[in-house]
C-alpha cells in the first residue's frame, strides 16, 4: 500500500531549516563575540605591557638625566682644578723670576746708567731712569734684546733734565720678559 502523508511537510522543513539558521547565528555571534573579547583582551594586554616598559624607560631616563648632570658638575670641577693647577704650576715656574730680573739688569746695564722706576705690568717691564748720553740708552737697549731673558726693548721716551747741578737725559724703555715654560723649568731640574 501506498502511505501518503498529508502533514505540510515544507512547512516542517521550513521550520527545521530555520531553527539551524538561527543555531548556526547564535552560535556564529557567540563565536565573534568570543574571538572579539580574545582580540581586544590581547590588544589590552599588548598596550599596558608597553605602557609599562615605557614608564620603565622614562624613570631610567630620569635617573640618566640626573648621572649626566652629575657628571657635568664633576666635568666643570674638573677643569675649574686643571685650570688652578696649570696657575700653580705657571707661578711654581716663574717663582724665580724677579730674582732672575734683577740678576740680568744688573749684568746688562751699562756704566752711566741710573735706574729711577721699575714697574712690571704681565710680562711687560718699564724701566726709567738717567742716562749720561743717548749713546748709553741704545747700549741698554742692545743689551736688553741680547739677554736671554728680556727681549723687545722699546725707547718710549728721552729727554734732558738737569738733575742735582748736572745735564743728563732721562729716559722710559718697555722691554718684554720671556717666560719659562714649565717643561723648561721640568727640564732644568735633575731628578
Amino acid at each position: 500500500m501506498i502511505r501518503i502523508n498529508l502533514l505540510p511537510h515544507r512547512e516542517a522543513k521550513r521550520r527545521a531549516r530555520r531553527q539551524q539558521f538561527y543555531a548556526l547565528l547564535g552560535m556564529v555571534a557567540t563565536l565573534a563575540g568570543v574571538i572579539w573579547f580574545l582580540g581586544f583582551s590581547l590588544i589590552s594586554a599588548k598596550i599596558s605591557a608597553q605602557a609599562e616598559k615605557n614608564d620603565f624607560l622614562k624613570r631610567e631616563v630620569a635617573s640618566l638625566d640626573k648621572e649626566i648632570a652629575e657628571i657635568k658638575k664633576l666635568k666643570e670641577q674638573t677643569d675649574s682644578l686643571l685650570a688652578r693647577k696649570r696657575v700653580i704650576e705657571a707661578l711654581q715656574a716663574n717663582r724665580t723670576e724677579t730674582v732672575h730680573l734683577f740678576n740680568e739688569l744688573v749684568r746688562q746695564v751699562p756704566e752711566g746708567i741710573y735706574f729711577k722706576t721699575i714697574k712690571q705690568t704681565g710680562p711687560n717691564i718699564l724701566v726709567t731712569g738717567y742716562a749720561q748720553s743717548n749713546a748709553r740708552i741704545n747700549t741698554l737697549m742692545n743689551n736688553f734684546n741680547d739677554s736671554p731673558l728680556l727681549q723687545n726693548s722699546t725707547l718710549v721716551e728721552t729727554k734732558a733734565e738737569t738733575v742735582a747741578g748736572r745735564r743728563l737725559n732721562a729716559f722710559s724703555v718697555t722691554v718684554a720678559i720671556t717666560r719659562q715654560s714649565t717643561d723648561e723649568g721640568k727640564k732644568g731640574k735633575k731628578p
